[in-house]
């Protein structure tokens, strides 16, 4: 009996002393959340990460040391939901929501519009700041933006409420389409491109999480949540006109506002991506991945066309614990080199409380199977009053990839970066 005591315990200190360990980063401990992430195609030394509700961070070398700043637009505020995407010609675009003159937002009117600005120097400074997408008094919210390269084109998309969080029957949220081929400089009039409606509460109802990407040859790809599950369309005119009414490709089990103990919200929305490499061996593939509680389990899923969206495979389970535990708050990207998938998730499959694990679950056969791997050194307790933000961040380019996340210690929130290159994961 004590040998065999003796061989379990053995085995457990094996599985402690084989977790890869990674070089995680500390980017900020100013109580910052809800991250997003861009590397430069051009130079992958340089990375930016925009933050609530108004921070950027630089690096210059890959991500072991960053530089913060500030953010200001003196026409239309800057009210968080930061997204970050580089073009092909040195510049980054810092999106984000609009916060009116106060005297406006007491009577409703605040995200009033989508907000981009852009920088060629490294955020020394800033050649605009626009405003997209104004429509008298409805709100403009969760925007999510995606860049082509091929033709240098700028795809928006986000949701209008009539008016946010409202009640009343009679206001809707619809998706918004928007794209800019001057590099942000001027926008086409939004387009809708939901034909069914959600409300205006911010939750299950609500349509939400609207994520571009283009295909193979040129097709523009969008998908978001919805009460009926996650809606997809597509455009074969670069985003002239889009393909409605949208197809309901899943169900998303429990809605996608996700109650998660310890955390005051928790947003499971979908993200999608496409295999656009042509030399890759799954170029064409589009990928979702998205959260829901199946069987009263919270997972992360997978869903994949390989047909342009016409048909689309059964869900694949990212997560790959034994255990009923939670995982939540996804964020997916793609290597555009590689065709590599890259999953970032909260992960509780290692504790039988609140304490939470950062995960992140890597593809290299096309979505068929993931590999997860834990980042974060030790595990934390999230805490309701202590708001954690909407999403998490993950970029990767040519085997670079960078997760980012937030963590809680105490009662302060930080975030971090782990310095990953693909060959660490082999």
């Amino acid at each position: 009996m004590q040998k065999f005591f003796l061989i379990i315990m053995m085995l457990c200190y094996w599985n402690v002393w084989a977790q890869k360990s990674f070089n995680v980063v500390t980017i900020d401990k100013g109580d910052v959340e809800e991250v997003s992430i861009a590397i430069n195609p051009i130079n992958r030394a340089q990375i930016v990460v925009g933050a609530n509700i108004n921070n950027l961070y630089i690096s210059t070398d890959t991500g072991r040391t960053w530089k913060h700043q500030k953010i200001s637009c003196d026409s239309f505020g800057v009210y968080g939901d930061p997204v970050l995407i580089w073009d092909t010609a040195n510049t980054f675009y810092y999106f984000h929501l609009a916060q009116p003159d106060k005297k406006l937002v007491k009577d409703g009117q605040w995200i009033d519009r989508i907000v981009v600005q852009s920088s060629s120097d490294l955020g020394k400074s800033f050649n605009y700041c626009k405003g997209i997408g104004k429509i008298q008094n409805k709100n403009q919210d969760k925007e999510w933006a995606y860049y082509n390269s091929k033709n240098n084109t700028i795809y928006l998309t986000w949701t209008q409420f009539d008016k946010y969080g409202s009640k009343n029957p009679k206001d809707s949220s619809v998706i918004l389409f928007s794209k800019s081929k001057d590099n942000g400089k001027t926008w086409t009039k939004p387009k809708r491109i939901s034909q069914y409606a959600g409300d205006c509460r911010d939750s299950d109802e609500t349509v939400e999480g609207a994520t571009a990407y283009t295909g193979l040859n040129g097709e523009v790809y969008v998908a978001w949540a919805s009460k009926n599950g996650i809606m997809f369309t597509y455009s074969t005119d670069d985003g002239e006109t889009f393909n409605l009414p949208e197809q309901r490709i899943d169900t998303i089990y429990g809605g996608w506002d996700m109650s998660i103990d310890g955390l005051f919200r928790c947003n499971d929305l979908p993200f999608l991506v496409c295999d656009n490499n042509p030399q890759s061996k799954y170029a064409g593939n589009i990928y979702i991945c998205f959260g829901d509680a199946k069987d009263n389990d919270k997972d992360i899923w997978l869903l994949k066309s390989e047909d342009g969206g016409k048909t689309w495979k059964k869900r694949i389970r990212i997560n790959d614990d034994t255990t009923h535990r939670d995982q939540f708050m996804p964020m997916m990207n793609i290597d555009p080199i590689t065709g590599y998938l890259y999953v970032l998730f909260y992960d509780r499959r290692n504790y039988s409380d609140t304490h939470t694990d950062v995960y992140l679950a890597v593809s290299t056969d096309g979505g068929e199977s993931f590999k997860n791997y834990k980042l974060n050194e030790k595990p934390f307790k999230p805490i309701p009053f202590v708001f954690f933000g909407d999403y998490i961040g993950v970029g990767a380019f040519n085997n670079i990839i960078r997760p980012v996340w937030m963590e809680l210690h105490g009662f302060h929130l930080s975030i971090h970066t782990a310095l990953i290159n693909f060959k660490d994961l082999e």
